[in-house]
């Protein structure tokens, strides 16, 4: 079935909220021009090439507003193509909200597969990004959490007189084993080679360690997704049931995470020590703090896949991103978490006879509590080997040491052949990014 492209500017709403026709608005489509009526068949051409659509290739739109619906005419129709508005016709009923597979044939449209918002992927991660949001459990509060249950002091009684399985508590001390240490990382950076230490702790993570799982399944990455559910594995077997019975538990749950539960990097105090009552858990009680532990990597997973595939008018080619919560240890050995958001952007140099070339920006924002340092956040821009940093920090002491190591700074970004175009300090944290749920996608709003 054809979708012909129309060639005029699409609807625009009035004060009363009505759509006024096309050719009434100030409001134009790309290749659609003003003050003449264009032709139909080389303004249809225009809007395809600026779309870069070629003869037969095929491409994913979404319907984002049905213009005029009329019981015999064709429905005219206003899609989301590769992140512009299109203007369209269509023999077939369609509703906002749906996908369809278009193909570019001449100057028209050719509908090639039709499906409803519910059937794509990206709604499918969406709903189940939702289903996961409310049973977040911060991840270093966790950590704290297992570590007093593997070893607990002496003579002290368990909650309903059980104690911790030998395997439960072997799990949890491999896991607290494969924890980076401040002192570690800290020699890393004076090292030689001060990114493979992060390298390693990085690719040992998430998405990465189900990868090198997924090729080699003999090699197990020192992975917290993986160590945790261990752990659930071991109190689960105490009990005879398999891993599936986690899904009986409901999570427990932390109130930041409840209010603000897609803004990343979000703002993180220093772990807070609960309550005596709550040193020596029950097997479920555990369980439930696994449950909400390993929501919260899941729910990382799944953002970082909205956002590497979403596209918007504002920004019509998706940015890859990856979302991640590395665990670490203080120098009092008490777990944290440092929250890296790393996006890939492709920007484009014009060229006057040449095709334009992408050229990747990485852009990196790594936010961590540094014991008496407190809050720092550090944010990157890399490109074609130029770099610029901007450093926050919450207390004043902080900033003002900053300040004075901007010097050894630049030094050593200089030793790792990289052009320091930009160095700054500030004081306070810088406003996240903040992901929002609308009619079962996601929308990213700062």
């Amino acid at each position: 079935m054809k979708i012909p492209v129309p060639g005029q500017t699409p609807p625009q709403a009035d004060n009363s909220g009505r759509s006024q026709p096309a050719g009434q608005t100030t409001g134009t489509t790309p290749g659609a021009s003003t003050g003449a009526t264009p032709n139909p068949a080389q303004s249809a051409r225009q809007l395809l090439d600026q779309l870069e659509l070629r003869q037969h290739q095929q491409v994913m739109a979404r319907v984002s507003r049905v213009l005029e619906k009329t019981a015999t005419a064709p429905e005219q129709l206003l899609l989301d193509v590769r992140g512009k508005s299109l203007v369209v016709n269509s023999d077939t009923r369609m509703q906002p909200g749906d996908w369809v597979r278009i193909m570019r044939a001449g100057n028209e449209l050719r509908l090639m597969a039709q499906m409803s918002s519910e059937g794509t992927p990206q709604s499918r991660v969406a709903q189940q990004l939702a289903q996961h949001l409310p049973w977040q459990h911060r991840l270093d509060q966790g950590l704290a959490q297992l570590a007093r249950l593997a070893q607990p002091a002496a003579g002290t009684p368990s909650t309903q007189g059980q104690g911790i399985p030998e395997p439960v508590r072997e799990a949890v001390r491999t896991l607290a084993a494969q924890l980076p240490q401040a002192g570690r990382l800290a020699g890393a950076a004076q090292g030689d080679n001060p990114g493979r230490a992060i390298q390693e702790w990085i690719s040992s993570s998430g998405l990465f360690a189900e990868r090198q799982l997924a090729q080699s399944p003999a090699s197990v990455p020192a992975d917290l997704k993986l160590a945790l559910n261990r752990i659930v594995s071991a109190l689960l077997g105490q009990q005879g049931d398999n891993p599936q019975a986690l899904n009986r538990y409901t999570p427990l749950t932390s109130p930041d995470l409840v209010q603000a539960p897609l803004q990343f990097p979000q703002a993180q105090q220093a772990p807070l020590t609960p309550p005596p009552a709550q040193d020596n858990l029950s097997t479920g009680q555990m369980l439930r703090l696994l449950a909400g532990m390993l929501n919260r990597i899941t729910v990382n997973q799944l953002h970082s896949q909205t956002l590497t595939t979403r596209t918007t008018v504002d920004a019509p080619v998706a940015t890859p991103t990856w979302l991640l919560e590395l665990p670490w240890l203080d120098t009092n050995n008490q777990p944290r978490t440092a929250q890296l958001r790393l996006e890939r952007h492709g920007d484009e140099e014009d060229g006057s006879d040449r095709p334009r070339r992408r050229v990747a920006q990485w852009r990196l924002t790594l936010a961590m509590d540094l014991d008496e340092a407190g809050q720092v956040t550090f944010e990157l821009g890399l490109q074609n080997q130029q770099v610029s940093a901007l450093i926050w920090a919450e207390k004043a002491a902080t900033l003002k040491q900053a300040n004075e190591d901007l010097p050894w700074f630049r030094q050593r970004l200089g030793d790792l052949g990289l052009d320091v175009v930009e160095m700054e300090c500030r004081r306070g944290q810088p406003r996240g990014a903040r992901t929002q749920l609308d009619h079962r996608l996601v929308d990213v709003k700062a």
